[in-house]
Order: C-alpha cells, then sequence, then structure tokens
C-alpha cells in the first residue's frame, strides 16, 4: 500500500474508534451532566462549524435562537 493511502487509513480508522467509544461510554449516561460533556461539546462544536463552512452564516436564524434560550432562561429562573 502507498505511504498516503496508509495514512489515511490510519488516521480513518483512529477517528472511527475515537468516535465509537465516545457512542459507547455515553450511552449508559443519558443526559445526565458526566466527565465527557466537554467532548460531546468540542463534537458539537466542530459540526456547526462545518455546517457554517458548508451553508453559510445564517445570522438572522442564530439572533432568533438566541433570544428564544433567554426567554426559556427567564422562564425558569424568575
Amino acid at each position: 500500500m502507498d505511504p498516503k493511502s496508509q495514512k489515511l487509513m490510519r488516521r480513518t480508522t483512529m477517528l472511527a474508534t475515537v468516535t465509537a467509544s465516545y457512542f459507547l461510554l455515553t450511552a449508559d449516561y443519558g443526559p445526565e451532566p458526566n466527565i465527557l460533556d466537554p467532548i460531546k461539546k468540542a463534537i458539537e462544536s466542530a459540526e456547526s462549524s462545518v455546517k457554517k463552512l458548508f451553508f453559510g452564516s445564517d445570522k438572522k436564524s442564530q439572533g432568533s435562537e438566541s433570544v428564544g434560550v433567554q426567554s426559556n432562561a427567564r422562564k425558569e429562573h424568575p
């Protein structure tokens, strides 16, 4: 196998292993906060960045989304 292909296969395998491990570890915890929350936030941030890269930034929906979050926070904590 050529070195570039071998390097790509190693990286793909490592990424798949990390992803599978994450899902297996978090499957039992459910929505409760746990030690893996920072990893989850990093994955969600990366997902958001990739979506922005491919689909562009939609500032209008982000603004309305943050307003909705703020209004929900006010309802929960008067």
